[in-house]
């Protein structure tokens, strides 16, 4: 009896049924039929004794909650057809979704073990060019069908068989081959049909065809890897230490027109070359020396880029670029090193992102203002949880450049004084700390008035892609230094970033130094409009205070929820009491509860963002991110995606280059501004280095 049998039970009730546009959503009445693993519908519970009005066979069904709203599910047949359903309530939804997945599942393998065949969709292109009816154009053929059986007898056989030969394994390789030939037949009659008409090359259905055709040639290609492996462990007895058996990288290649989101090449005139500008090697602009440099607060202006990042219709118009890329993605893969298309890039690179935490300096001061350990905890967490929301451009989720191996950005802030929320009465909180090599020149009367937030960030390893930034306002005695590491991760509909690493934030009036990491990220929605939330649990630590804060980023739940959610606690450690909770979300309003009962509502929306100053091109260096990424920046403003592409494929073919060069020669790489201490990376003339850190008594 299969191990299922307790929860493979017949459901049945009304669900809303989506038919079209004009008629909209009807009631229908639904019949989950588990021993035929069938779907069916009634026009009511009364005429269920009739014939269904429709049926769906479940083996090889795919189940998808919807996005859209905590109600609402589909079911896609292997036969192409699709329901739209929508529950009463949440609950409801969640019942019928998992009830139809333990169905799917069941029959899905009942199938891959009795190999009976499956009905296919898939499209007769010979005819494309004989004028036939639309109609005619889309009868079933078995041409894509027969792509995929190609040597079924055989592979059969010779599955029975006890040992694998190293003929065999020849034989499964000529068959592979011959497979590839077709797809390879097969894309190229699809990409032939005209961009306009009644059947183009940009129909969706033929689109989904020629990413899951690369898919499965792809998963061939891993499963004969592995058989390959196999057969070498029984040669030499096992396989050597060390070695493991895992999925690889895609082998077929990338169309041109493909790359980096390319646009599609139907017209001649799209194939022209584009001119871009050869960039001069390190080696040629004498970047070798890397010494760090003087930068000067007088060439620093206000930041007047707006770079807004709320155009949805390249995301549209690269639907196909879109579909081919995840063809050649497997659940879980790394995505460090795959090149993304150029026209989900946003216009700025990583490390002016990081910059933008920054966004709110009165806060960030104002935190060794506070007069106790627990005030000081509470107004970082209020620090912390407001930072993220102005990292986002816009509503659309795109990616920052990654930056180059020696990339650097640099920035600062001005705040008023009076701007700064202060409890202290020391006078000596606002003394400026002379003969500090990082700090610019003195200052001007006027300028007193000020603070000043420092940043600096600098790409310090490529492989694995690490990240150093440091911030600083050496009038309040205070800095944080972090090093982050981004790993990417594809999981089917969306894509995972998490954020390895630790920074530190110092606080040398009081020798405080409170330890904390960085939520992970998903970009949701890929397919259609990508959007961003934060996920994970944070922990800040302040180890000579015992005072602790524990954040949690709540993703959306299955069903139901708020989005972008964040609660957490920060707690006395040594006494187990909880003295403040904070709920809300990161993005608009979060609700601060004390232990004394008051309560604080700190609305995002309305909270002043202080431009950052940054110096005019012109004056900054080769290596820093706005110079550096200048081309690519103002060819996807003008929009011109073909143009960036170009340009930013020279800058990642320079850094390749350079990288074989400095292996060949035996060269490590030498940072500029940050130096690697035990796992983490640390800014070389940070705060504490020479400011002696005081002990003061509260």
């Amino acid at each position: 009896m299969d191990q299922r049998s307790d929860h493979m039970e017949n459901v049945c009730g009304y669900l809303m049924k989506y038919t079209n546009l004009v008629t909209g959503w009807q009631y229908r009445f639904f019949v989950l039929n588990n021993e035929a693993g069938l779907l069916e519908y009634f026009v009511n519970e009364q005429s269920r004794n009739q014939k269904p009005r429709g049926t769906l066979h479940l083996a090889g069904a795919v189940i998808s909650p919807s996005d859209e709203d905590s109600h609402t599910f589909t079911v896609n047949a292997a036969s192409g057809e699709q329901y739209k359903l929508r529950a009463t309530d949440a609950k409801e939804r969640q019942h019928w979704v998992s009830r139809l997945q333990i169905c799917t599942q069941h029959h899905t393998e009942a199938i891959g073990k009795n190999n009976p065949p499956l009905k296919s969709r898939s499209f007769s292109l010979a005819s494309q060019g004989s004028g036939n009816s639309p109609g005619s154009q889309r009868r079933p053929s078995q041409n894509a069908i027969s792509l995929f059986n190609v040597g079924h007898s055989k592979l059969q056989s010779m599955g029975k068989r006890t040992q694998l030969q190293p003929d065999h394994l020849v034989e499964v390789r000529e068959m592979m081959s011959h497979a590839e030939g077709h797809q390879r037949d097969l894309i190229k009659c699809i990409e032939c049909l005209p961009a306009s008409g009644h059947l183009t090359s940009l129909d969706q259905d033929l689109l989904m065809l020629k990413a899951t055709s690369m898919a499965t040639m792809n998963c061939l290609n891993d499963c004969f890897h592995i058989l390959q492996l196999q057969h070498a462990s029984h040669q030499k007895g096992s396989l050597p230490s060390g070695t493991t058996i895992e999925w690889l990288e895609p082998k077929l290649p990338l169309p041109n027109h493909y790359k980096n989101g390319g646009d599609q090449n139907f017209a001649p005139e799209q194939n022209k070359p584009v001119a871009v500008r050869e960039e001069p090697s390190i080696s040629e602009s004498g970047l070798l020396t890397r010494e760090p440099e003087e930068i000067n607060a007088e060439d620093e202006v206000e930041d007047i880029c707006d770079n807004k990042e709320d155009d949805l219709g390249a995301v549209e118009e690269q639907r196909s670029v879109i579909l081919h890329l995840l063809s050649q993605l497997k659940l879980g893969m790394d995505l460090t090193r795959v090149v993304l298309p150029t026209f989900i890039l946003e216009k700025r690179s990583l490390l002016e992102m990081y910059a933008d935490f920054m966004s709110h300096p009165d806060l960030f001061i104002s935190i060794t203002n506070g007069t106790t350990a627990e005030e000081r905890m509470i107004r970082f967490v209020e620090y912390y949880l407001t930072s993220f929301h102005e990292g986002r451009k816009g509503a659309i989720a795109k990616k920052p450049y990654n930056p180059i191996i020696g990339e650097t950005f640099h920035c600062s802030w001005r705040m008023p004084k009076s701007n700064v929320a202060s409890s202290m009465t020391t006078s000596s909180s606002s003394q400026a700390i002379p003969d500090h090599a990082s700090l610019p020149e003195p200052l001007n009367q006027v300028e007193s008035d000020c603070y000043t937030v420092r940043f600096v960030a600098e790409q310090v390893s490529h492989h694995p892609p690490v990240s150093g930034f440091y911030a600083e306002c050496a009038e309040r005695k205070m800095c944080v230094n972090a090093h982050v590491w981004t790993k990417s991760k594809f999981l089917g509909m969306s894509i995972g970033v998490t954020m390895v690493g630790e920074g530190i934030l110092s606080l040398l009036e009081h020798g405080e130094e409170y330890t904390f990491s960085l939520p992970c990220a998903y970009a949701r929605s890929i397919l259609t409009v990508p959007w961003v939330e934060l996920g994970g649990k944070v922990n800040v630590n302040c180890a000579k205070t015992g005072y602790s804060a524990s954040i949690t980023f709540h993703t959306k739940p299955f069903y139901g929820g708020k989005l972008h959610r964040v609660t957490a606690e920060v707690k006395h450690n040594t006494s187990n009491t909880v003295v403040c909770r904070v709920q809300g979300e990161w993005n608009s309003v979060l609700e601060f509860t004390y232990s004394n009962g008051d309560t604080k509502y700190v609305d995002l929306t309305k909270l002043s963002v202080t431009k950052k100053r940054v110096r005019p091109l012109e004056k900054q260096g080769p290596f820093e991110s706005r110079r550096l990424w200048k081309n690519v920046t103002e060819s996807l403003r003008d929009s011109e995606i073909d143009k960036a592409t170009e340009h930013k494929r020279a800058l990642e073919e320079r850094q390749r280059s350079e990288e074989r060069h400095r292996a060949e020669t035996g060269t490590p790489w030498q940072t500029k501004y940050f130096s690697k201490e035990g796992e983490g990376w640390v800014y070389c003339d940070a705060l504490w280095k020479t400011i002696p850190v005081t002990q003061p008594t509260e």
